[in-house]
């Protein structure tokens, strides 16, 4: 019988669960010096406050111009010019003139862990941005090797892309969300291996077709819903060649009035539809959402190729770990807890941010890379190892002095837990805790968390369009689009419509948007089931099960077997 600990979150009091197999991992990773296993103990906080709190360590798409304290020159950068932060440009912080170890520290054995933490990344320079090997990229973050690509993050190996978030392997694609291998698409969400496909969601091995979801292998359709390798079928029903494109070109799919109406109607027709309780394949004894190829997983979301983890976000090829948000690539992530961007032959890393490239033994570090190891309280050390708060020690040494800075930290309640919102180098509204644990500045502030009055820079244009005299379709529009300013009929804020976006509305035949690129993605986002599982029963065969789908959510929800049983 399995040994199950049911205790109250210390912050939010919800009741939690730490079982057998969460202290199994706690011990196996707990490091060990001079031969004794200093314990990690079992969290207080529930899992959905340990995500919150990792998340609000993440700024991805608030980007700002600010000046490179290295250079002297521009540059952009997660950080604000007003953060009490040296921040350097990617090609100052990887290159060799500065040294991160002469920002080392004793421990003050007479103060806790985290506000000399907080010291130490005040000290040593941050890094702008997080990206490598792109062309003509500047406006990214989080995404490596890319060619002309604008305002994408979390992101690789793409090409002419743009206003899309966690996109992988796919070209001349805009406005998508947690996509790979596309083409020639638009207005997706967690769709694969896909050509020419557009307000689709939740499909793979699709082309030429509009308003999709939960398709497979169908081409030339439109406002289909759970079809299987199908063909010129509108709304589930199937027409001739001849028939399909004549009702498409009654449409008028180049207008966009036309195109929001069918996307409402769309939403409704598919009302009618079961849904798999939960979306992904290839999975053998796991829990959650959107996964592929997975076992033994519990709790986890857009997560493929991970193996025996819990609580894992937004990552691939993971093996024994818990509580980690992103990363992971394909040389992978083992025996790893309660840690924020890690990746890349990772291994015996706990509470700690930005570990990179063949990393392991360390704690309660940030951006320390490239074959560093048995690092504890360190930040921005490379090739480096046995450094506590950045100082060099022997082997001996540091093996002494760190069982007694987490004796001290057991004392001071910090040995255990990842490092706390109130010292994120972020406010909480610039983070992806505002999206996915969205809260009032009144909230945040009675948490003592930290805010942030974002000041958006408004284009400088020759003239700005309201969104409602937009030209209907992309044929009435002209080159001089590009030199003015669209007010957001959302929100009221003003954007642009760059060179490289039109030639791609122009190619595709699709009318110009009347929102801004932020809340394009919001609206995105609110797509995607919410990272919670709830108890509830298929609402065929009333078998129990686990799903994102709340039980007074309206949509239809079946498990793995009547659901195949549906579609195929």
């Amino acid at each position: 019988m399995m040994d199950m600990s049911i205790r109250p979150c210390r912050l939010c009091q919800a009741m939690f669960e730490v079982d057998e197999e969460d202290l199994h991992l706690y011990e196996e990773i707990s490091p060990t010096f001079n031969g004794k296993k200093e314990l990690i103990p079992p969290p207080t906080l529930c899992p959905s406050c340990r995500s919150q709190r990792r998340l609000a360590w993440r700024n991805e798409r608030t980007l700002y111009k600010r000046t490179c304290d290295a250079s002297r020159k521009s540059t952009l950068s997660v950080f604000s010019p007003d953060k009490p932060f040296k921040v350097y440009s990617v090609e100052q912080w990887y290159g060799d003139a500065w040294d991160p170890k002469s920002y080392g520290r004793d421990f003050d054995f007479n103060r806790p862990f985290f506000p000399q933490f907080r010291e130490l990344m005040e000290a040593v320079p941050q890094l702008a941005l997080s990206v490598t090997n792109n062309q003509n990229s500047d406006y990214v973050n989080q995404a490596g090797w890319l060619k002309n690509c604008y305002l994408i993050f979390e992101a690789d190996f793409a090409e002419n892309c743009m206003y899309s978030h966690h996109i992988v392997d796919s070209r001349s694609t805009l406005d998508v969300l947690q996509a790979s291998s596309l083409e020639l698409c638009y207005e997706c969400v967690f769709c694969r291996n896909s050509y020419n496909l557009r307000y689709s969601q939740q499909c793979e091995n699709c082309s030429d077709s509009w308003f999709l979801k939960n398709c497979v292998g169908c081409r030339n359709c439109f406002g289909c819903m759970n079809l299987r390798n199908k063909e010129f079928h509108i709304y589930n029903q199937k027409y001739s060649e001849d028939e399909y494109r004549e009702k498409l070109a009654s449409m008028h799919l180049d207008s966009y009035s036309a195109l929001k109406v069918l996307r409402e109607q769309f939403v409704a027709f598919a009302q009618q539809f079961p849904n798999q309780y939960y979306y992904g394949t290839q999975n053998e004894n796991s829990t959650g959402n959107y996964l592929w190829n997975t076992q033994n997983c519990r709790n986890c979301y857009e997560i493929q190729e991970c193996q025996d983890c819990k609580h894992v976000v937004n990552s691939r090829f993971m093996k024994r770990v818990h509580d980690t948000t992103v990363f992971g690539s394909q040389k992978g992530v083992e025996y790893c807890y309660e840690n924020h961007e890690i990746g890349d032959a990772v291994r015996n890393v706990a509470f700690s941010d930005q570990i990179w490239t063949g990393v392991s033994n360390v704690y309660y570090s940030k951006l320390c890379l490239q074959s560093s190891h048995d690092l504890f309280g360190s930040m921005g050390l490379r090739h480096s190892s046995y450094c506590i708060l950045n100082k060099q020690y022997t082997k001996e040494e540091y093996e002494n002095l760190v069982p007694r800075i987490i004796e001290h930290m057991r004392k001071t309640g910090e040995w255990g837990e990842f490092f706390p919102i109130e010292i994120s180098p972020f406010a909480y509204n610039e983070t992806l805790a505002s999206v996915h644990f969205p809260m009032e500045q009144k909230e945040v502030d009675a948490r003592g968390w930290k805010w942030k009055d974002i000041q958006v820079e408004e284009p400088k244009v020759d003239q700005i369009v309201e969104a409602s005299d937009l030209p209907e379709t992309i044929a009435e529009v002209s080159d001089d689009i590009v030199n003015s300013a669209v007010r957001c009929e959302k929100s009221g804020r003003l954007f642009k419509i760059i060179k490289q976006e039109l030639d791609f509305y122009r190619q595709q035949n699709l009318p110009l948007p009347h929102v801004h690129p932020d809340e394009r993605h919001l609206e995105r986002v609110a797509l995607r089931n919410p990272r919670t599982l709830y108890a509830r029963t298929c609402m065929k065969c009333q078998k129990p099960i686990e799903t994102t789908y709340a039980p007074d959510r309206s949509e239809i929800v079946h498990c793995e077997e009547c659901y195949l049983n549906e579609v195929y």
